[in-house]
């Protein structure tokens, strides 16, 4: 186990030249060596795609920069694959492992995904910054990842991964998202800080061969134009045993917590818990129905036809607080035209097919203040239940985006069987002339739920 500097294998780290070789060359040396520490000393660095070997640590020091290549063609194409029908011009990325373990990337410095190199327009590949394919025992630790072209890390059927004080900046382009972990298990992320324009962070189940479980998320903070805690869509798997516990929520124009079964998976055991939100349009947001969407958006590259309603059962949210001030009384787009929240999108959802309901959901202690003011003449009348497309393939549906708009102020509850609402504190801002509270095919346990004025 040895120390390699980067810059013992010549004058690298100008900024201006690229440095993808030199790099490549010491992580390769420190692996045929059995492994050890590859450093990138005080400098700007330019680099295509780089290939982390098992045994290595990459160190970033903090007075260093790794900015990833403008050019496409630096970038590797045999880096494995997006897994969403939709996105395929996201598969290739800046820092990639496959099959390897006891790797990290740490040290306080900065990578940056150069962005601006790539912009959203027309079918250009825009490169992930970080994807790990079937590797074991890997941290991310004191590093700053700003700047991604695309999703910022990509943890695929990986296990034994530690993600902590990371701070995440991804701002400039769609799919910004922040960690994403499918097939992936005992994962630990705590103290980081992630911005971004879709998932913060998101727990998905693109097969059955990983499960997805044993999550735990501690300390950090959040913030999107999309979701800041996704659980699923891609969930052909199993999903079950999450905490998500002490975080902080703001400025996150779609969902807070949000939790789909959409592809015939399993999604169980779920614990969020001590979560304070501020300008979160949906606090909470569940889920459970069925789709195929060859040519749509967030459809699973594994799955092959419309699959049978899964399951969700046992989520339990607790010590919710959640605030909305003045800014919430206004629309929110993305780059300037893509419509995300308004005050009519807001509240707390919970929806299931009838014959298939969500089973054993708690939702206890939660403080809910609402930015309000929605009159009933600027919402539609009719809302959709959620379809079985196994059964019916042309109704309208109930879908995660669909409808952008809510029918009750605080909170809309439908099929959960199992339902306990113990110590619900809800609170508008103004006056809002729908209806406060809806519960519809619910067995209810228990329910302590107070409208204040």
């Amino acid at each position: 186990m040895g120390i390699y500097h980067v810059k013992s294998y010549g004058a690298v780290g100008d900024g201006r030249t690229k440095d993808t070789f030199a790099i490549q060359k010491a992580i390769d040396h420190c692996a045929e060596e059995g492994g050890g520490t590859v450093v990138l000393e005080k400098g700007h660095y330019v680099s295509g795609t780089l290939r982390l070997k098992p045994n290595v640590i990459l160190r970033i020091e903090v007075s260093a920069r790794l900015l990833a290549s403008g050019d496409i063609r630096d970038y590797g194409e045999d880096v494995h694959h997006n897994r969403y029908r939709n996105e395929q011009a996201l598969d290739r990325c800046l820092i990639y492992a496959e099959d390897a373990e006891n790797i990290g990337i740490a040290g306080g410095g900065e990578i940056n995904g150069n962005s601006e190199a790539f912009p959203n327009e027309g079918s250009i590949y825009r490169p992930m910054m970080l994807r790990f394919l079937r590797c074991r025992n890997i941290r991310i630790s004191d590093v700053r990842l700003y700047n991604s072209a695309a999703w910022t890390t990509a943890f695929l059927d990986s296990s034994h991964i530690w993600v902590d004080r990371v701070d995440i900046r991804n701002r400039k382009r769609y799919n910004g998202d922040g960690l994403d972990f499918d097939g992936c298990s005992h994962v630990y992320v705590t103290d980081c800080h992630i911005l971004g324009t879709d998932d913060n962070l998101c727990l998905q189940s693109g097969s059955r061969e990983y499960p997805v479980h044993d999550i735990h998320v501690s300390g950090c903070t959040f913030s999107s134009v999309c979701a800041a805690v996704r659980i699923g869509l891609k969930s052909i798997g199993s999903i079950y045993n999450v905490v998500v516990q002490n975080c902080t929520m703001h400025d996150v124009w779609r969902e807070g917590i949000k939790v789909e079964c959409t592809e015939g998976g399993e999604i169980s055991d779920v614990l969020i818990d001590n979560i304070a939100m501020r300008n979160v349009s949906r606090p909470v947001f569940l889920i459970l129905n069925n789709r195929f969407e060859p040519k749509g958006w967030g459809s699973s590259v594994e799955l092959q036809e419309m699959p049978e309603i899964g399951v969700m059962k046992r989520i339990t949210i607790s010590n919710l607080h959640a605030a909305d001030d003045e800014e919430m009384a206004h629309p929110h787009l993305r780059f300037g035209n893509d419509v995300m929240g308004s005050p009519s999108f807001n509240g707390i959802r919970i929806d299931a097919e009838k014959s298939h309901p969500i089973e054993e959901v708690t939702l206890r202690n939660l403080h809910y203040t609402s930015i309000g003011g929605v009159c009933l003449a600027d919402i539609p009348e009719k809302y959709p239940e959620v379809v079985d497309r196994r059964k019916d393939a042309v109704s309208e549906s109930s879908e995660n985006y669909y409808p952008d708009w809510s029918r009750a102020a605080f909170m809309d509850i439908r099929n959960v069987k199992g339902l306990l609402l113990d110590g619900v504190i809800l609170r508008s801002q103004r006056k809002d002339e729908r209806r406060p509270v809806i519960l519809e095919g619910c067995e209810t346990l228990e329910e302590r739920v107070f409208i204040r004025d």
